[in-house]
């Protein structure tokens, strides 16, 4: 069973794969099937309204189901921030994110190591063709580290630290094993063969 993933991060289609293949779904982005959707606007206020606007839009436009997934690290020194903001932080979606990491660190660079507490939150909300829907949300609790660690994952994952070891120092299957995708995923993956019945 194909399912559209509204996303363009190739990155992130590898990541919803792997944990998507055991239940027989080929996880694919637009480009995969030569079609374009268009970017919809993340006008929700909290995760799981980003990811439904994103996997209403994907499945309209391609008639496929839909998973859709909105995340973003929440720090409490920073009163819950980036938060949603995630990818529009430090001057939005076409900054790198070695330019928002830097930002972030410098913005942090006064608060001590018990205080940089934050968490990586997931949603991921998947929508059928016939307009059913189904929403989920991991999370993973860890710190704001000092100095980014790590040349693997993506965004924030450098500096984003569970125990020793950045995100970024992990192999992708310990990452999926405790990222907040991963465990939303994993949600996804038990609540999805039932759904898909009813």
């Amino acid at each position: 069973m194909k399912f559209l993933i509204a996303t363009h991060n190739e990155k992130k289609r590898d990541e919803l794969s792997r944990i998507l293949k055991p239940l027989g779904i080929d996880a694919v982005i637009a480009s995969d099937i030569g079609r374009e959707i268009t970017d919809v606007e993340e006008t929700g206020t909290t995760f799981e309204e980003n990811a439904r606007l994103k996997a209403e839009g994907g499945c309209k436009e391609t008639g496929l189901p839909c998973i859709a997934d909105d995340s973003g690290l929440c720090i409490d020194a920073l009163d819950g921030r980036p938060g949603v903001y995630s990818a529009r932080y430090a001057g939005g979606h076409d900054v790198p994110y070695s330019v928002k990491i830097k930002t972030l660190l410098e913005e942090m660079k006064d608060v001590p190591d018990e205080k940089r507490t934050a968490r990586f939150v997931s949603c991921v909300c998947c929508v059928l063709p016939d307009g059913r829907e189904l929403t989920v949300e991991g999370v993973c609790e860890g710190k704001i580290g000092f100095e980014p660690e790590g040349s693997g994952g993506f965004g924030f994952d450098p500096v984003f630290y569970v125990g020793e070891k950045s995100f970024a120092s992990l192999t992708p299957e310990e990452k999926d094993k405790i990222s907040h995708r991963g465990k939303s995923l994993k949600l996804l993956a038990e609540k999805l063969p039932e759904f898909l019945k009813t």
